[in-house]
């Protein structure tokens, strides 16, 4: 059987902010088609790049292991990789080129490749996945076992010497995802991530995805490999991941890596009966939004079945700016839904986005304020970025500047015209940072007098970072109302 060496594109080194939370996760998509080719009877061999901070280091790999097909394969399920940063792209590259020297055919999936396939394929790329690519890749992989030609393989785009990049049709995603066989954790360094967190952060988690795409329509939000389809992993299923890296590695903490956790209805209650049926005891890191946990027993249901953390799209504390982006839920929603979260033990973080087109100061503030007032655990904060493929996108393509991506997740640079510059927004960045973090330290500092014996080392931590953030937030805030009234 033919030799692939299966590999990913996202090094947790190469991006600052990221390698600093040192929260990193294995690649969950690119061992879950590393398990399916094993299935299929292929000679697989898995390399991580999580942990690599030198693209070239695989050439060693290369060079022993001698594939027949070098397939890099983006896990599809982390967030992190939809920002197509272009430090990955050139990992990508430097790979792919050491790939092709050494004989390999180069198959790569990944959400920038499906956007700049033709640039992919300038750059030593065979084949690139459009779209979802499980029976993509081992069809096309028979196909070029058995010597036929490859237009007939649905989801690919290649080279033609005479017609240029070729595109075939569209391939349907996958609906039984049971069908799947489980990622192949086997092939991970578990022991790698495990030391990584225990030394950072006392706990260890781990990721695994119950679902695949996402039905929401919000008008910024790119979904070249999933699309709007939503398709659910059986209960039964999850639970036997979770019963496979629970008793074998040791995990008692899950990363839920799903856009929208339990959509499917009822699902979360029959998620939880299982739990308990089963015995099992761990805490899960979800993402969801404000308008289905307020359906029915959703919220009772999650935190019987151990959910510990829930990041929610708020985006903005403005309803003009929520109905531009087609976001389909209320502010009211967000101020109803967080502090029942909060009264059942969630920690609530929520997902802030600045610099959509029409935002003014005033829409802004609002979204201070609502931080303020309601006063998540976390917030992450970004700014409007235009992703190829989406209505977002389409409305600004004429105002792009020369930059198109950011170099890491740090970056933060604003790439089209706006009302305020990108200075602008780093500064406002930084500033509501200062002013959550430092009501959390008054909080925490609160909570000490009153109750001395409730201070633990998450509480002193709050409190004395007080000292750091309150003259930040005066000296950022300052710079920012400055930028502001300069750009009217």
């Amino acid at each position: 059987m033919p030799k692939v060496l299966v590999t990913n594109t996202y090094f947790y080194p190469l991006d600052s902010k990221q390698w600093h939370f040192k929260k990193p996760y294995p690649p969950l998509g690119t061992i879950q088609v590393s398990a399916l080719l094993k299935e299929k009877g292929f000679d697989v061999q898995f390399y991580d790049n999580c942990l690599n901070e030198d693209p070239s280091k695989i050439g060693s790999v290369i060079n022993s292991f001698e594939p027949d097909y070098f397939l890099i394969y983006d896990d599809g399920f982390n967030y992190l990789t939809k920002m197509c940063l272009t430090v990955m792209r050139d990992g990508a590259y430097t790979m792919a080129s050491l790939a092709k020297t050494a004989g390999a055919k180069v198959i790569i999936s990944s959400s920038d490749s499906s956007d700049r396939f033709d640039q992919y394929l300038q750059h030593n790329m065979d084949y690139v996945i459009m779209g979802e690519g499980d029976e993509t890749i081992t069809s096309l992989i028979q196909t070029l076992e058995e010597g036929n030609s490859v237009e007939n393989v649905s989801g690919i785009s290649y080279l033609d010497e005479n017609e240029g990049a070729i595109k075939t049709p569209k391939r349907a995603v996958l609906q039984k995802l049971d069908d799947l066989p489980l990622a192949a954790w086997d092939l991970v360094d578990i022991e790698a991530y495990k030391r990584i967190w225990v030394s950072n952060h006392g706990y260890f988690s781990i990721n695994i995805a119950t679902t695949r795409g996402c039905p929401y329509k919000c008008n910024w939000c790119a979904k070249p490999i999933y699309g709007n389809r939503y398709n659910s992993r059986s209960p039964e299923h999850v639970i036997k991941e979770i019963k496979l890296l629970t008793s074998k590695y040791g995990v008692n903490h899950f990363w839920m890596c799903d856009d929208i956790f339990g959509l499917k209805p009822n699902w979360v209650q029959h998620f939880n009966k299982l739990v308990k049926e089963h015995g099992l005891s761990f805490q899960y890191m979800i993402q969801s939004r404000v308008d289905l946990l307020l359906q029915e027993d959703t919220i009772d249901a999650l935190v019987e079945s151990g959910l510990e953390t829930i990041w929610l799209g708020a985006e903005s504390g403005s309803q003009h700016i929520l109905d531009a982006m087609d976001k389909g839920i209320t502010v009211e929603q967000i101020h109803d839904a967080v502090p029942k979260l909060q009264r059942k033990g969630v920690n609530v973080a929520l997902f802030l986005q600045f610099g959509y087109l029409g935002e003014t100061l005033e829409d802004i503030y609002k979204t201070i304020n609502m931080v303020l007032e309601i006063m998540p655990e976390e917030i992450g904060i970004s700014v409007s970025y235009p992703l190829p493929g989406t209505k977002f996108y389409d409305k600004v393509k004429d105002d792009l500047q020369a930059k198109a991506n950011w170099v890491d997740s740090d970056d933060l640079d604003l790439m089209f015209e706006n009302t305020y510059s990108p200075t602008f927004y780093k500064k406002l960045h930084r500033y509501v940072h200062n002013k959550h973090k430092l009501k959390r330290g008054v909080m925490a500092m609160k909570k000490g007098l009153t109750s001395p014996k409730q201070i633990n080392k998450k509480l002193a931590r709050q409190i004395l970072t007080t000292g750091y953030h309150l003259p930040m937030s005066i000296i950022n805030g300052a710079t920012f109302r400055r930028l502001a009234k300069n750009s009217r």
